[in-house]
C-alpha cells in the first residue's frame, strides 16, 4: 500500500499523515489532484474502506463536511492518531471532550445540574453552608475525573457521532456488509465528479499524434553502477550512457543478470557481447544459454530493420542463429517467442492455387494443395506500427468524402481522383511534383484546409514555389507542431494533405502521420517508385501500390531535357545515349580511384563553373559509399583542400565548410559552418540557423561536398557529379543510378570507371526486396481496387 500521489493536496492534514500507511493506491484512471482523491481522508469511514475490500469508493464517500479542510496548526500527534481511527470517527469525540474539559465546559452544563440539586435539597436534611460547599466541590471533581477517564478510554464505534456523521458511518457499514449499495444513501444532489467532465463530443477514433519522447535524466548513481559492471566485463566505460539509455535506470542490475543485454546498445556486435558475458559469468557462459539465444533473436531482427525489413521469415532467423553458433536454433526461436522477445505472424497466405492460363494447367493445379504458410517473426514496435498504419489507411479510404459539400474546380486526373476518394496514390518523376502540388491549390480553391509536405527542406522549398509558402512543410515539421495546428481530438486541422517523396516514409513515421489525420481528410501519397527506398524499416509506398486498394494515378509528364530523358530510360532499365547539345550530360572516363578523385575536384572547382556557369556551391558530388579510395571521406578531404583549406579548428570543421548534418537517420540537412561556441557547432541551412550539439558533432556531422545517393534523396541541385570508381561496381543497382543521376536539374557529369557494370546494373540489378506486412494487412481490411 502506498500513500496518495504527490501533488494530490496542497499539504498533508493530520488525517492524511495518519492514514498514509494504510491508504490504498488510487484506482486506475484517477489523476493526482482529483477532488475525489484529495478529500478521501477527511470523510468518516474512508479508513474503514481502506481496511476492507479494495472496491472503488463511491463519489459520495468523499463528501463529508470539511473533507478537504486542512488540520489546525499545532495539532498534537495523539489527536492525529485518534482522528484516523479505523472505526470512522474523525475528531468528533475530541471536540466533545475539549468542550467538556475547560472551565467553561463545567459552566456550560451547570444549569441542568443546578436544577437537579435543588430538587434533591428539598428532601434532604438541612446541612450547613460549609458542608454543602464541600459536597459540591467533591461532586464537581468527580465529574471532571470521570470525563477525563472517558476521554482517555477507547471510544466505542459510533457512540459519540450524531447527525450527518452518524448517518455516514451507518451508510459505510451498510455498504461494507453488502446490505445496500453506496448510491442508495445519497439521494440528494449529484456528487461532484472525480475529474472535470469533458465537453460533450464524440469519442475520438484515433489516438493523439505521439509527441517526441524525452529520455529521463540518468542519475549519477545509475551511471556509476553501469560503469562498474562494464569494467568487470572488460567493456569500455564510455558505453555507460548508451547502456543506461537503452536499458533504463536499472541497467546495472539487468546487465549483471543478463550480460547479452549489451546487444541492445547500437553498434555492439554478438562477438563483443559474448566476450563481455564470458568475463562476467566465467564457466557459466555457454553458447546454448537461453539468455544468449533470446538476445540474439532480438539483435537479428533489429539488424533486419536497419536493412528495411519489418519482419523476417522464421527460417531466415534460424539460419542466422546457426551462423552464430546457437546449438538448437529452433528451440532458441521458440524460447524467444515464449518470452515475448518477438511476435509470430502468418501473413501473405497462399490459400488456394492461382488459376492457370489454359485448361490443361488448370487440371494439373486442381490436384495441388495450397502452398505452405510462411511464418514471419517481428519486433513488436514495427508490428504495431504496420497494423496501426493499415487501420489508419483503411479509415481514410472508407471516409465518405464525396458528401463533404466541397465543390472542386476543374482539374486533371489526379484532382478528380482526390475529389472522390479519401486515399490516392500518385506516381511520377520530378515533373509530376507539379501535379500533386496542384491538388493543394485546387483544394484551397474548394474551400478546404489543405497542405503539402515533403521529405527534406529542399523538397519543401520546391513545393512552396508551386503551392505557396504557407502550405508547404516537411513531414517531420508537420508532426512536430508546424503548420495548421490541431483540433480538439489532437488531429491535424486539415481536409487535404499531399505528401511528396512518399517513398521515404518508413512505417513508424507513416503510422504517426496517418494517426494524426482526422476522419474525412483526404490523403495523397505521391512519389517516384524508381528512387531508393527509405532508410527506415518498411516500404510503405510500394506496399500501397502493390495492395491495389486505392486509386492510383500515374503521371504522364516527362522529366524535361537531356537529363530527364536519360533518367526516364534508366527507370525502365535502359541506359540510353542522349543528345546533349548544351553539355547537359558529360561522361568522364577514368582508370582508377585516384584519377576519379582528381577529375571530380577538377570538374567541381573549374570545369563546370567555367563551361556551364554553375558555381561550386551549387554543384553536388554523389558517390556510392563513405569508405574506399573514392568514397565521401576521400572526396571531401580533397575538395576541402581545394575549396576551403583550413586546420579544422572546430572539431575538424572550419567556417565556410560545406557540411551534411544527419539530425535523424535517413534525413540529411546541407549547410555551411558559421561558427562554434560552448553549445556546439552553428551552421546555416539555406538561411535557417541550426545548432549541432557538441556531443553530436562527431557522430552526426560530415563534410558535405560529397554525399551518398541515400543522403541525397529528396534533394536536387543545378549540377551533379556522379563518381563511379572501379571498386564501386558491387554497390550499384538500378535504383541507385536512377537516384544519383536524377538529383541533377541542369547538368550531370559522370566520372565513369566501372565499364560494363553500369549498364548491367541498370538493366538487371534491382534493389534487394524487403519483407513487410503492410500489403497483406491492407488486403485483410479492404477490397482490391478494380
Amino acid at each position: 500500500m502506498t500513500a496518495l500521489p504527490q501533488g494530490s493536496a496542497p499539504g498533508p492534514t493530520a488525517d492524511e499523515s495518519a492514514e498514509a500507511e494504510v491508504a490504498p493506491e488510487p484506482a486506475e484512471g484517477i489523476a493526482a489532484g482529483d477532488p475525489a482523491v484529495d478529500g478521501a481522508d477527511g470523510g468518516g469511514g474512508s479508513a474503514m474502506a481502506s481496511a476492507g475490500e479494495p472496491e472503488p469508493q463511491s463519489p459520495g464517500d468523499s463528501e463529508t463536511p470539511d473533507a478537504n479542510a486542512p488540520s489546525e496548526p499545532g495539532a498534537e500527534p495523539e489527536a492525529a492518531a485518534e482522528d484516523a481511527r479505523p472505526d470512522g470517527e474523525t475528531g468528533t469525540a475530541d471536540a466533545t471532550a475539549e468542550e467538556e474539559s475547560g472551565p467553561s465546559e463545567a459552566t456550560a452544563e451547570e444549569p441542568g445540574s443546578a436544577a437537579g440539586s435543588e430538587a434533591a435539597d428539598a428532601e434532604a436534611p438541612v446541612v450547613s453552608e460549609a458542608a454543602a460547599e464541600l459536597a459540591a466541590q467533591r461532586e464537581l471533581r468527580a465529574r471532571i475525573e470521570q470525563r477525563k477517564a472517558e476521554k482517555e478510554a477507547p471510544i466505542p464505534a459510533g457512540t459519540k457521532l450524531s447527525g450527518q456523521a452518524a448517518d455516514l458511518l451507518a451508510a459505510v457499514r451498510a455498504v461494507e456488509s453488502g446490505e445496500k449499495s453506496g448510491a442508495a444513501f445519497f439521494g440528494g444532489p449529484t456528487p461532484a465528479p472525480r475529474r472535470p467532465a469533458p465537453a460533450q463530443q464524440s469519442a475520438p477514433v484515433r489516438p493523439r499524434a505521439p509527441e517526441p519522447a524525452q529520455a529521463p535524466p540518468t542519475s549519477a548513481d545509475a551511471l556509476a553502477a553501469v560503469r562498474a559492471v562494464l569494467t568487470r566485463g572488460g567493456a569500455p566505460e564510455a558505453l555507460a550512457a548508451q547502456v543506461t539509455g537503452a536499458l533504463g535506470e536499472q541497467a546495472a542490475e539487468r546487465l549483471g543478470a543478463d550480460p547479452w543485454q549489451l546487444l541492445a546498445v547500437p553498434g555492439v556486435r554478438p562477438e563483443q557481447a559474448d566476450g563481455f558475458a564470458r568475463a562476467l559469468l566465467g564457466a557459466e557462459c555457454r553458447p546454448d544459454d537461453e539468455r544468449r539465444a533470446a538476445a540474439l533473436v532480438g539483435w537479428i531482427l533489429e539488424q533486419a530493420a536497419v536493412q528495411g525489413h519489418t519482419a523476417l521469415a522464421a527460417d531466415d532467423v534460424r539460419k542466422a542463429l546457426a551462423a552464430r553458433s546457437v546449438p538448437d536454433p529452433d528451440e532458441a526461436v521458440q524460447q524467444a517467442i515464449a518470452e515475448g522477445v518477438v511476435l509470430v505472424f502468418q501473413d501473405g497466405l497462399a490459400d488456394e492455387p492461382r488459376p492457370s492460363e489454359d485448361a490443361e494447367d488448370a487440371e494439373g493445379n486442381a490436384e495441388e494443395t495450397a502452398e505452405p504458410v510462411e511464418v514471419l517473426l517481428g519486433l513488436d514496435r514495427y508490428a504495431l506500427a504496420e497494423e496501426s498504419l493499415a487501420d489508419g489507411l483503411a479509415r481514410l479510404l472508407n471516409s465518405p468524402v464525396r458528401d463533404d459539400g466541397s465543390v472542386w474546380p476543374e482539374g486533371g486526373e489526379l484532382v478528380r481522383a482526390v475529389a472522390g476518394s479519401g486515399l490516392v496514390a500518385h506516381t511520377g518523376g520530378e515533373a509530376a511534383r507539379a501535379e500533386s502540388a496542384a491538388v493543394v491549390t485546387a483544394a484551397a480553391a474548394a474551400g478546404l484546409r489543405a497542405a503539402g509536405a515533403a521529405h527534406a527542406a529542399d523538397g519543401q522549398r520546391r513545393l512552396a514555389q508551386l503551392a505557396g509558402p504557407l502550405a508547404a512543410f516537411t513531414v517531420a515539421g508537420l508532426l512536430s507542431g508546424e503548420g495548421p495546428g490541431r483540433d480538439a481530438d489532437g488531429a491535424l486541422a486539415l481536409d487535404v494533405l499531399v505528401v511528396q517523396d512518399a517513398t521515404q516514409l518508413d512505417v513508424e513515421t507513416a503510422a504517426m502521420l496517418v494517426e494524426s489525420l482526422p476522419d474525412g481528410c483526404r490523403l495523397v501519397l505521391s512519389g517516384d517508385p524508381g528512387v531508393l527506398g527509405t532508410a527506415g524499416a518498411g516500404l510503405v509506398f510500394h506496399d500501397l501500390l502493390a495492395a491495389r486498394v486505392c486509386p492510383v494515378v500515374a503521371s504522364r509528364l516527362p522529366d524535361p531535357g537531356p537529363v530527364g530523358e536519360l533518367v526516364s530510360g534508366i527507370g525502365i532499365g535502359e541506359l540510353n545515349q542522349v543528345e546533349a547539345p548544351g553539355k547537359e550530360v558529360v561522361i568522364v572516363p577514368v582508370r582508377d580511384a585516384g584519377e576519379a578523385v582528381h577529375r571530380c575536384v577538377q570538374l567541381l572547382a573549374d570545369s563546370i563553373p567555367r563551361a556551364i556557369g554553375i558555381p561550386p556551391e551549387q554543384t553536388q558530388v554523389i558517390t556510392v559509399g563513405h569508405g574506399g579510395s573514392a568514397g565521401t571521406r576521400a572526396l571531401n578531404a580533397a575538395l576541402k583542400q581545394r575549396l576551403n583549406p583550413g586546420p579544422g579548428r572546430f572539431g575538424g570543421f572550419d567556417p565556410s565548410d560545406k557540411v551534411a548534418y544527419a539530425e535523424v537517420p535517413g534525413r540529411t540537412m546541407i549547410g555551411t559552418v558559421v561558427g562554434a561556441d560552448a553549445e556546439g557547432l552553428r551552421i546555416d541551412c539555406a538561411g535557417t540557423p541550426v545548432l549541432v550539439p557538441k556531443e553530436r558533432v562527431e557522430s552526426a556531422l560530415r563534410h558535405g561536398w560529397a554525399l551518398t545517393a541515400h543522403q541525397a534523396v529528396g534533394m536536387r541541385w543545378p549540377a551533379v557529379v556522379a563518381v563511379l570508381p572501379g571498386d564501386a561496381a558491387q554497390g550499384l543497382n538500378r535504383a541507385w543510378v536512377y537516384t544519383a543521376f536524377g538529383r541533377a536539374e541542369r547538368h550531370l557529369s559522370v566520372v565513369h570507371g566501372v565499364d560494363q557494370a553500369l549498364p548491367r546494373a541498370v538493366a538487371e540489378i534491382l534493389p534487394a526486396p524487403r519483407t513487410t506486412r503492410l500489403a497483406p494487412l491492407l488486403h485483410g481490411l479492404l477490397k482490391t481496387a478494380e
